[in-house]
């Protein structure tokens, strides 16, 4: 049970579904309520669909590269400690990722749900690096993998939710209160990323394998 609660941890952490709200609201402002409902569920579905490509194939890639376990989480923890410091000293999650909506060329109209909800707003660079070091075929088993396959479809199903009661929220939260939620988010995530590289930096000196 415990284990399952740290792999939600992790993969709300990464997925943040708190800091998407008022990239939700600022992308969606000029759409009706049904469209915005319809942009809610697709982003929803089309980033459950990024990570499931994730979970599935990112291992036949390490496998395929030849990356030891440790390696790669060691890399992988890395990557995910820089990305927590970007929450926590940089722009937060809805700062940047707004910004770089309203900075696409204007000749070019994203599908909101596809950019910037789904990617990377949702399925991050560090929840799709989450995905695949939660799944590790050498250290989970079939059913290991699909309940973390499950956690992280009900992460994304309450961000969709979120989205859909994107309005009230941030008027009881603010966009500072969302700021701050973030980086609190990042600290954690740093702490997550921490614990996996000294875990791998553990076992391979006391195996000696990568």
């Amino acid at each position: 049970m415990y284990d399952l609660f740290d792999r939600f941890v992790t993969l709300w952490v990464v997925i943040d579904p708190i800091g998407t709200i008022p990239v939700f609201i600022a992308v969606t402002a000029s759409l009706d309520a049904s469209e915005r409902r319809k942009t809610a569920l697709q982003a929803s579905l089309v980033s459950i669909g990024v990570l499931l490509f994730f979970l599935v194939f990112g291992q036949l890639l390490i496998d395929a590269l030849e990356i030891g376990l440790n390696s790669f989480q060691v890399a992988g923890g890395i990557v995910l400690f820089l990305f927590a410091l970007t929450m926590i000293f940089g722009e937060s999650k809805s700062e940047s990722e707004t910004r770089q909506a309203e900075e696409s060329p204007p000749a070019i109209v994203p599908n909101p749900a596809i950019f910037p909800l789904a990617v990377p707003s949702l399925a991050s660079p560090g929840a799709m690096l989450a995905i695949v070091l939660l799944t590790d075929n050498s250290q989970f088993g079939f059913v290991d993998q699909g309940l973390t396959a499950l956690v992280m479809v009900s992460v994304v199903a309450i961000a969709g939710v979120l989205m859909l009661f994107a309005d009230p929220i941030i008027r009881v939260i603010g966009h500072s209160g969302s700021a701050i939620i973030s980086r609190v988010m990042g600290m954690i995530l740093a702490s997550v990323a921490a614990n996996a590289v000294l875990s791998a930096l553990l076992d391979i000196f006391e195996t000696g394998q990568l």
